[in-house]
């Protein structure tokens, strides 16, 4: 049976050293409600920190919305939200306009391929080196399966990205080298679609965050789409060093353990129209910062370093 993950005690440590003695708000009786929007990467883990918080202090309401990362920052600094989910750097200019934010947890962005793929064998012992992902959604220059194998196969890729503005699309355009705006590629709306039109196209290829990739109950890939290797040292297969990409648990430890490359690796933020002052939002924040941080692995994310939650914390607390 599989141990429950639970935050570790150098995390709990720091977390006391920044003067946030977990449940220190307990016996404050919290009520009102709470708006969050923004990031599909961030969705799977806002849902289940505002469900563990509802259980504490019940007469919270929390209502989590995804919508990409360009919605979730622009609905903070709307006021539309109370915070906007964003899984992408915040810009200078989204500072000036009174953006607010601290880091929360990390997780992602992979590359993805129908598992029918007519090359699925050599794509998945091979791996896929970064110049040709670059050749793909950038410059367009490699149009078949072939090309990426280094065999005759004409068969054509069929490239999607994202239509919405969003952290994924911006992170792994990053790093191929440019923005979101330079991917070429059929547009699909939303982590789920994206998703969803690879494994509805033999031919397809594309990118996902972690959560949308591998099944939540069983940590599998999802049924119908493979998670395609990253040939990292580029000498035409994958070595057991690379290899792990099986389950998620595999994944994500690789991303903590920094095997895989940042970008796409890369943090998740919650964002507010400036820093949070009263409650329940702050203390939701503080929570999450805090307490909140133990449901992280079990949901198929990674810990921020405890020194980097400590930062957090303190950022929040600052006069």
């Amino acid at each position: 049976m599989r141990k429950k993950p639970l935050i570790s005690m150098v995390v709990c440590a720091a977390i006391l050293q920044a003067g946030i003695c977990a449940g220190r708000a307990g016996a404050e009786e919290l009520k009102g409600s709470l708006t969050m929007s923004g990031a599909w990467a961030l969705y799977p883990m806002a849902v289940k920190w505002a469900e563990e918080f509802q259980k504490i202090h019940p007469a919270v309401k929390i209502d989590v919305s995804a919508g990409g990362a360009g919605k979730g920052m622009a609905d903070a600094l709307a006021g539309v939200a109370d915070i906007g989910m964003v899984s992408r750097a915040i810009n200078p200019s989204e500072a000036k306009k009174g953006a607010w934010w601290v880091s929360v947890t990390k997780d992602a962005v992979i590359p993805t391929v129908n598992e029918n793929s007519p090359e699925i064998k050599n794509l998945l012992t091979r791996g896929v080196k970064k110049e040709t992902l670059v050749g793909i959604w950038m410059s367009e220059q490699i149009k078949n399966w072939g090309a990426v194998v280094g065999n005759e196969c004409t068969c054509p890729i069929h490239a999607y990205t994202r239509s919405d503005a969003c952290g994924a699309a911006q992170t792994w355009a990053e790093y191929l080298g440019g923005k979101q705006e330079d991917l070429h590629g059929i547009g699909v709306y939303g982590d789920p679609g994206l998703a969803g039109a690879v494994k509805n196209d033999v031919l397809g290829i594309g990118f996902n965050n972690i959560n949308y990739a591998y099944d939540a109950k069983t940590l599998a890939q999802v049924k119908g789409i493979r998670v395609l290797p990253i040939d990292l040292n580029g000498n035409g297969r994958i070595d057991g060093g690379e290899d792990f990409y099986k389950n998620r648990d595999d994944i994500t430890k690789a991303i903590n353990d920094g095997k895989y490359p940042s970008p796409p690796a890369r943090e998740l933020y919650f964002v507010c129209r400036g820093r949070p002052e009263k409650n329940p939002l702050r203390e939701f924040v503080r929570w999450v910062l805090a307490d909140g941080q133990r449901y992280v692995p079990e949901t198929g994310y990674i810990n921020l370093p405890a020194e980097k939650l400590a930062g957090e914390i303190k950022k929040l607390n600052a006069n």
